[in-house]
């Protein structure tokens, strides 16, 4: 009996480590950059004044991911509020800051490797490309794409001005959505409030691509928004019950992350750009509100952190 018991707590705890050290694409406790947009002061220069409010809960809920698979060290860059010449916020609640902040404090995050790209865009952008131009066979960046892509572009503009174009092709870009790939900020004639000229016209992804010399390696996962079915994915729209777990959880990290989720104006359930998190670290980019409160477990902050 003991050794039937014995067999089954081994294979227990080698199925759960196979979870938690399964991975998408290829990847091996490498570094990790992220960008996010979810900028709140208006750009009145532009049809949609602000960001869509989604990063405001898919940050949180990113970096809960990151923290609960002891990968906070791989965390090597997290820019937010990247929409190019958007305005800082001076008169909107920055809640991107607001949710980062709350990361950094409940799961012990470096704040050296957090820009806010309204408030100093320059600092934001050498950062990025100091962790970009490192980048090595050994030792490749694994890129999560949270936001549009002139920011991303900007960078790796830089890193061939540098002389490291090589580098790039040791960069993996993860996206799930055409929003964020294609959305210019500037040079858009449908949305922009007034005519651009041409050298302000801002980039999508297949140009930064391109740019690289096609170096640079990319990966669309599925949407992850499925308004059609809460169960599945990481958008239920309106319905919440799929995530009261979180407003109930004991953990009170947990249950901040819903606090921002509910920050978003329209009562929208939505944090959408965390599955590509999850996707990387887990391999699965079929996530949905169970499979992460199973993720999640006790909470975080348990001595068990399982």
């Amino acid at each position: 009996m003991k050794h039937v018991l014995f067999v089954f707590i081994c294979s227990f705890l080698f199925l759960y480590a196979d979870y938690v050290d399964a991975a998408g694409w290829g990847y091996k406790n490498n570094r990790i950059a992220i960008s996010a947009d979810g900028n709140n002061q208006p750009d009145v220069m532009h049809f949609w004044t602000t960001a869509d409010p989604d990063d405001w809960g898919a940050t949180p809920a990113a970096l809960a991911i990151i923290a609960k698979a002891n990968k906070k060290n791989q965390l090597v860059h997290f820019s937010y509020n990247n929409f190019m010449n958007s305005p800082p916020h001076t008169t909107a609640i920055n809640e991107m800051a607001v949710g980062v902040e709350g990361a950094i404090q409940n799961w012990g995050y470096d704040s050296n490797k957090f820009f806010d790209v309204s408030e100093d865009y320059q600092k934001a952008l050498n950062d990025l490309v100091r962790v970009l131009q490192v980048s090595t066979k050994e030792d490749p960046l694994f890129f999560i794409h949270m936001g549009p892509s002139e920011f991303f572009y900007r960078a790796v503009q830089q890193v061939i001005k540098l002389g490291k174009i090589e580098s790039l092709a040791h960069v993996y870009v993860i996206s799930h959505s055409g929003y964020n790939d294609n959305h210019l900020r500037r040079g858009d004639p449908k949305f922009d409030k007034k005519p651009v000229p041409a050298s302000q016209k801002h980039h999508t992804l297949t140009e930064a691509i391109a740019l690289s010399g096609n170096r640079i390696q990319y990966k669309k996962i599925i949407d992850q928004n499925a308004k059609w079915d809460a169960n599945q994915l990481w958008h239920s729209e309106h319905d919440w019950s799929v995530w009261l777990w979180m407003k109930e959880h004991k953990d009170e990290t947990v249950r901040w992350i819903y606090q921002r989720m509910k920050r978003h104006p329209n009562g929208v359930a939505d944090f959408s750009d965390a599955g590509m998190v999850y996707f990387l670290l887990t391999g699965d980019e079929n996530g949905s509100p169970k499979k992460f409160e199973q993720f999640i477990g006790k909470g975080i902050n348990t001595n068990s952190n399982k």
